[in-house]
C-alpha cells in the first residue's frame, strides 16, 4: 500500500486582498435590483420620470462635472466629519468600530466603506423617484439602530443624536450636497474658463432644489434652507454641534480612543497586498485632504481643527494642487474614480445623466 500523504492544505489567509475584491461587483453597491437611471421610466400622467432634479438643473451641472465625481467622496468626508453627531454615530455604530473593538479591522475594510459611500448615494441622485425612495428607505431604515444618548462624553450637555431622525437626516444630506457645491466652485475647469464661484442665482437656484433631496431623507420642512442665506443662518444655529471636542472620540462604554484603536487594528492586521487600498487612501486623505479643505468655508476649517498656519497652507493647496486636479478631471483617470468609487451602476446613471443634461442644454440655447 502506498504511503498516504497527511498533509492539509494551509488555510487562506483573510487578510488576502486581491484585484477582484478590491474592484468589487455591482452588488458592493446595490441595495435592490438594478437602478432605473432618470428619465426611463414615466410617471403617472406619462411624462417622464426624472427623479429629483432632473436635466437642466443646476444640481445635475454640478453633480455630473468630473471635478465632482473625482472630489465629491473627500469633500463630503472632510464636511461630514466636523458634524459631532455622525462622528459619534460612527465612532458608537459604524462597523469598521465593531470590527476595530472585535480586533479584525484591516485597510480594505476602511476602503471599502469609503468606496461605497458615493455609488450608494447616486441612485437618489440619479435615478428615478422610486429609486430614490427605494434606497433613502434602505438608508434610514439601517441608520434607525445609530442612536445614542452621548455625542461626546466630554460635553454630556450638548445631548445625542439619532441618525434617522430628522436633525441628523437633514444634515447628512446637506453636508454631502454643500460640499460638492464647493468641491464644483473650486476645482471645477468649465468652457475655457478656471474654476470659479457660480452667481447667487445659481447658488440660490441650487439650494432650492436641494430641497426635494432634504425632503427625501426626512428633513423638517421648516427647516430645509432654500438659499445660501438660509445655509448660513442654518449652520449658525447648530453650531455648537460642529467641531472637534477634546474626548469627542472616546469610546462611552470603554473609554478607548476610536481612531488609535483603529489605527492600531489596521496596522496589526496588515498584509502586503493592502498596498492595493493604502495607494488610493493616502492619496485622498493625505495628499487630497488640505486642498479639500482649502475648498471648503473657512469655518469648517476651524471646524476640522486646523490651526492658523495649517488654515492658510489649506487655501494655498486649494490653488497649488489645480494642475493636479485638472488632470484628475481628464477622461482615463475620471474613469478610474468612477469604477473603483461610484461602481458600475453608478456610471450607468451618471453617463445616462450626462446624455438628459446636455440634450436639455442645448435645448435652452437653442
Amino acid at each position: 500500500m502506498g504511503k498516504v500523504d497527511l498533509k492539509v492544505a494551509a488555510p487562506a489567509d483573510g487578510r488576502v486582498l486581491t484585484k477582484e475584491k478590491f474592484y468589487g461587483t455591482a452588488g458592493r453597491w446595490r441595495r435592490f435590483a438594478e437602478p432605473v437611471p432618470a428619465g426611463r421610466s414615466s410617471k403617472t400622467d406619462g411624462t417622464p420620470d426624472y427623479g429629483l432634479f432632473g436635466p437642466g438643473s443646476v444640481a445635475w451641472e454640478i453633480l455630473l462635472h468630473p471635478a465632482t465625481i473625482v472630489l465629491e467622496g473627500i469633500g463630503q468626508s472632510m464636511l461630514q466629519l466636523t458634524y459631532r453627531p455622525i462622528v459619534a454615530g460612527i465612532r458608537d455604530h459604524d462597523p469598521l468600530s465593531k470590527k476595530a473593538l472585535a480586533g479584525t479591522l484591516t485597510y480594505f475594510d476602511g476602503f471599502e466603506r469609503f468606496q461605497r459611500n458615493s455609488g450608494m448615494h447616486a441612485p437618489m441622485w440619479l435615478g428615478d423617484t422610486a429609486t430614490a425612495e427605494r434606497m433613502a428607505e434602505h438608508l434610514h431604515r439601517v441608520h434607525k439602530r445609530v442612536a445614542s444618548d452621548i455625542i461626546d462624553v466630554g460635553e454630556p450637555e450638548i445631548g445625542g443624536y439619532a441618525a434617522s431622525e430628522p436633525r441628523e437626516a437633514m444634515w447628512a444630506a446637506i453636508t454631502e450636497m454643500h460640499s460638492m457645491l464647493r468641491m464644483y466652485e473650486a476645482y471645477a475647469f468649465r468652457g475655457g474658463w478656471l474654476p470659479r464661484k457660480l452667481s447667487r442665482k445659481q447658488r440660490d437656484q441650487y439650494f432650492a432644489e436641494s430641497a426635494a433631496y432634504l425632503r427625501l431623507v426626512g428633513a423638517k420642512e421648516e427647516e430645509i434652507p432654500k438659499s445660501a442665506a438660509e445655509l448660513s443662518r442654518l449652520y449658525d444655529k447648530y453650531e455648537c454641534l460642529f467641531g472637534q471636542g477634546k474626548r469627542m472620540h472616546d469610546i462611552p462604554a470603554t473609554g478607548q480612543d476610536s481612531n488609535k484603536l483603529a489605527h492600531d487594528t489596521m496596522k496589526k492586521n496588515f498584509h502586503i497586498s493592502h498596498l492595493r487600498v493604502l495607494i488610493p487612501m493616502t492619496i485622498q486623505f493625505s495628499l487630497m485632504k488640505l486642498p479639500v479643505l482649502g475648498a471648503l468655508p473657512a469655518k469648517t476649517r476651524r471646524n476640522a481643527g486646523l490651526g492658523p498656519v495649517r488654515r492658510a497652507l489649506a487655501v494655498a493647496a486649494r490653488y497649488a494642487f489645480l494642475p493636479l486636479i485638472w488632470l484628475l478631471q481628464q477622461g482615463p483617470f475620471e474613469r478610474s474614480v468612477m469604477r473603483l468609487m461610484w461602481g458600475p451602476d453608478a456610471i450607468n446613471l451618471i453617463e445616462n445623466a450626462r446624455q438628459l443634461h446636455r440634450a436639455a442644454l442645448a435645448a435652452k440655447k437653442a
